[in-house]
């Protein structure tokens, strides 16, 4: 029997192929046969709407975020321009208006 790959979202090893995809079972991730590992690919981000972020790209805060340090925090709406992706927890490095450099979740923007 032929080893099955890994998953490369959540390092399953219980996938099987179905119709020329492979597919994970705990997560529900499907791949093809010729994609690349994900290791590969570069870092993936994503939005909360599942759309996927590059560098450069412009992102809109989605709840208040409240700020360590700071006496306010920031605002549901506040458009940050030019991010850039990092890995880590906190995946996107920019500069808000107001606050100077922060590092921010991916899941509490959207893509503009």
């Amino acid at each position: 029997m032929t080893e099955m790959p890994k998953c490369p979202e959540c390092g399953s090893t219980y996938t099987y192929e179905d119709r020329g995809l492979f597919v994970c079972p705990e997560c529900g991730h499907e791949w093809s046969q010729t994609a690349e590992p994900a290791a590969e690919a570069g870092l993936v981000v994503k939005d909360a709407n599942g759309n996927l972020l590059q560098e450069g790209d412009s992102v809109t805060v989605i709840k208040d975020l409240k700020v360590k340090g700071a006496s306010g925090a920031i605002k549901q709406g506040t458009k940050v321009k030019n991010i850039r992706l990092v890995e880590g927890d906190h995946n996107i490095d920019c500069k808000v208006d107001g606050f100077g450099p922060m590092k921010l979740k991916s899941e509490f923007v959207k893509k503009n």
